[in-house]
């Protein structure tokens, strides 16, 4: 997942011009890639799903010490990488597929400002 995310921060730079570095502000430029991305009639929805939602998961597993696992989708039968924080289980990948699929109502700002408000303070850094 960390590659994915990797790659994200590289293609955000080069092919969209936004500085994906991994900070609470770069959120906003992965939403305004996502709507970019979600216009495209050339969308491959898998590997923009994996790509963008892995950076979105690794923004959180930073802040907060976390880790990624697979673990079933709530409701689901299928096994996803989530990020596991502090006993709560986030599925970022699940959340760009939404955000890619449904539109604006589910802006990544909303779920980032609600997610850090209910993890509260980031890990402190040694």
């Amino acid at each position: 997942m960390e590659g994915y995310a990797r790659a994200a921060a590289e293609v955000g730079q080069r092919e969209f011009r936004q500085k994906l570095d991994f900070s609470s502000e770069s959120i906003d430029a992965l939403d305004e890639i996502l709507v970019l991305v979600g216009e495209s009639p050339e969308l491959d929805l898998d590997f923009e799903v994996r790509l963008w939602g892995s950076y979105l998961g690794e923004v959180l597993r930073r802040r907060y010490a976390g880790g990624w696992e697979m673990t079933p989708y709530p409701g689901g039968a299928v096994a996803v990488p989530a990020v596991e924080v502090r006993g709560s289980r986030l599925f970022p990948l699940m959340k760009v597929y939404r955000r890619l699929t449904a539109g604006e109502e589910e802006d990544l700002r909303t779920f980032y400002a609600m997610v850090t408000e209910r993890l509260g303070k980031p890990a402190q850094v040694n």
